[in-house]
């Protein structure tokens, strides 16, 4: 299964200024896969797993020397570790602190080898011993977007003409109907990639329904690694809580039960480190960057993949693969959930991705914009539609307010098309609008439907 990751992977192993690398996100995002993938480049690939085997950890207790523990893993493994000809792929590597620290070593002492590292709950141990500044960069990996799905599945055509769609060009009906149907696989099977890969194989939604089923009840089980014994409990009522709330401000006050904010606020801040949830973070959107004007105690969240969203609410997904385009009807939410999730899918990978969206509170003249985005230092408004979404009166609103910003993009079931200072386009096409407003990406993703 190729990924937009894997380009990025190629051009950090080609650089000349290329440090030890992390790859960050949630578990089961496709880290180790990625690794893999890179290593078949190498004429010798190495991994080492801290959680499948201790020893490896003990090697790192005498002393940080990267030749020393090179040798030794060499000699462990039975395989050679030559710089620039192996590929070494530190996997789990939370579980020994001391290899992590290691890295900046690498980089100093033995700067020709690649050398890559990860691990499932990989943030909470940098937020304890740090990250050598300087010395080590990171890549950050979410779900499969919606252009990835397609080329995994095969559809390759249709995602290369997503490219060359230009805006203002309406789609021949039954085309645009053939994406929407994709996009209804897309949003009944989510894009973590075990799903993914199961329904590129087997086409059985129950299979992948077993698939999400599974990853829930990991990062259930993840929760007493990272949290404290008396959080467990609010843990799981936040995490249940978390898809109830999509589209709406976040409130821990309308979560069911005797709670308190200072109760359930850290859980909400450990499963954001896990990489479980992202928080859309209101914002002024005045000018760039958007973190200046944001205010951080207003916040929506959406969890990391749409698929386990809609499983963990006990949705009816049949629709989607049966109706898509009048599954859209009355799922505001969900739609809302998809946009934030393509948004962060096709950020570039070095760049820890933020989210923001804005709100005016004027009694009387209440407006909410779903989406800002940075456009060549411009701030974009985007409203997501889940049907035809003919009112757009936030949009227009903010467009007034915010005279710096040149249009507005709206996503919904329409294709494409231009109204004035509106762009309208459809909400399988993310990855045009990504292209069209950073201006970069195409020779990327067109490179990916020829793999």
């Amino acid at each position: 299964m190729k990924r937009l990751i894997d380009h990025y992977l190629v051009s950090w192993k080609n650089s000349k200024y290329r440090k030890p690398l992390l790859l960050r996100g949630a578990r089961q995002i496709g880290k180790t896969y990625a690794a893999r993938i890179l290593g078949k480049q190498f004429d010798h690939f190495v991994e080492v797993n801290f959680e499948s085997n201790s020893i490896y950890g003990t090697l790192f207790d005498q002393d940080l020397d990267p030749k020393r523990i090179i040798k030794s893993l060499s000699l462990i493994t039975g395989q050679p570790i030559i710089p620039q000809k192996t590929l070494l792929f530190f996997d789990e590597i939370q579980n020994t602190p001391n290899a992590l620290t290691a890295l900046r070593y690498f980089y100093e002492k033995l700067p020709e080898l690649h050398v890559i590292a990860a691990g499932s709950l990989l943030d909470f141990t940098t937020q304890m011993i740090g990250i050598p500044v300087g010395r080590v960069s990171s890549f950050y990996l979410y779900p499969l977007s919606f252009f990835e799905f397609l080329c995994a599945c095969g559809h390759t055509l249709l995602a290369q003409e997503l490219l060359h769609d230009p805006i203002g060009i309406s789609q021949e009906e039954a085309l645009h109907k053939k994406l929407f149907s994709f996009m209804g696989e897309y949003l009944a099977i989510g894009g973590m990639p075990e799903a993914v890969e199961r329904w590129k194989n087997d086409r059985d939604p129950l299979a992948c329904l077993e698939a999400q089923q599974s990853l829930i009840d990991t990062y259930r089980q993840d929760f007493g690694t990272y949290a404290k014994e008396h959080q467990l409990k609010y843990l799981e009522i936040i995490f249940k809580a978390i898809p109830r709330q999509l589209g709406s401000k976040f409130k821990y006050s309308a979560i069911e039960g005797d709670y308190r904010k200072r109760e359930l606020a850290p859980c909400l801040e450990l499963l954001t480190t896990a990489g479980i949830v992202h928080q859309v973070t209101r914002t002024a959107g005045n000018g760039v960057p958007l973190g200046a004007e944001a205010d951080p105690q207003d916040f929506k969240i959406i969890f990391l993949d749409i698929g386990l969203t809609q499983k963990m609410l006990g949705l009816d997904l049949k629709s989607w693969l049966l109706q898509p385009e009048e599954s859209f009807i009355n799922k505001g939410s969900i739609t809302e959930a998809f946009v934030g999730q393509e948004l962060l899918a096709y950020t570039h990978p070095t760049e820890k991705a933020e989210l923001y969206y804005w709100r005016r509170n004027t009694p009387g003249s209440e407006a909410e914009v779903d989406y800002l985005i940075q456009s060549q230092n411009k701030v974009i408004p985007i409203e997501v539609k889940s049907g035809t979404g003919k009112t757009l009166a936030s949009m227009h609103l903010f467009l007034k307010n915010h005279p710096l910003s040149p249009y507005g993009i709206k996503l919904s079931t329409q294709p494409y098309s231009t109204y004035n200072a509106i762009r309208s386009y459809p909400l399988y096409a993310l990855a045009n609008l990504i292209i069209d407003t950073q201006g970069q990406y195409k020779a990327l993703y067109e490179n990916l439907t020829q793999q």
